[in-house]
């Protein structure tokens, strides 16, 4: 029933038929290292973004041009941050430094997670099931509900009164 061939499109063009290439899809980020020598990773969470940059090093790790023990002082956040580094047995041998925006601190330890797990998966492609098996590659797509019309909030009503 269905044909394995595959043929290219062709463009009469005159008497002359011109075979057309594909196009090339839209690439993915490049695989290497930016002129600092640092990979480059994304990360999103909530309402907040995280921009992380790791190069080979002895393990320091600044957001926002503070320690981690400074800018997350929830021991969850702080773990949450350092999740991805630990899966690939990474805490003394990269230097990470992290810009973080928007929202809250559980979504910005989040957003910092993915970017940091993105980047290690820049760095060495190796990673990539490491990093996958840990769930730390998986973008958590959950968002706030918005408010709905007549209402006071996404979900709560207000008070209802029968007479």
């Amino acid at each position: 029933m269905a044909e394995t061939k595959t043929k290219k499109p062709t463009i009469n063009i005159g008497a002359k038929a011109a075979v057309q290439e594909p196009q090339p899809s839209a690439e993915p980020a490049k695989k290497g290292p930016d002129k600092g020598g640092f990979w480059w990773g994304t990360g999103r969470r909530k309402s907040s973004v995280a921009r992380v940059r790791i190069k080979p090093g002895d393990g320091k790790l600044l957001i926002n041009k503070k320690e981690l023990g400074d800018y997350f002082p929830r021991e969850q956040d702080r773990k949450a941050v350092k999740a991805p580094l630990k899966e690939v047995e990474g805490e003394k041998s990269f230097d990470v430094f992290i810009n973080v925006k928007g929202g809250g601190t559980s979504g910005q330890s989040g957003a910092t997670r993915l970017g940091i797990a993105r980047a290690l998966r820049n760095y060495d492609e190796n990673y990539l099931q490491v990093l996958r098996d840990g769930g730390h590659l998986t973008r958590d797509s959950r968002m706030v509900e918005r408010k709905k019309p007549g209402q006071r909030g996404a979900r709560r009503r207000f008070q209802f009164s029968k007479r």
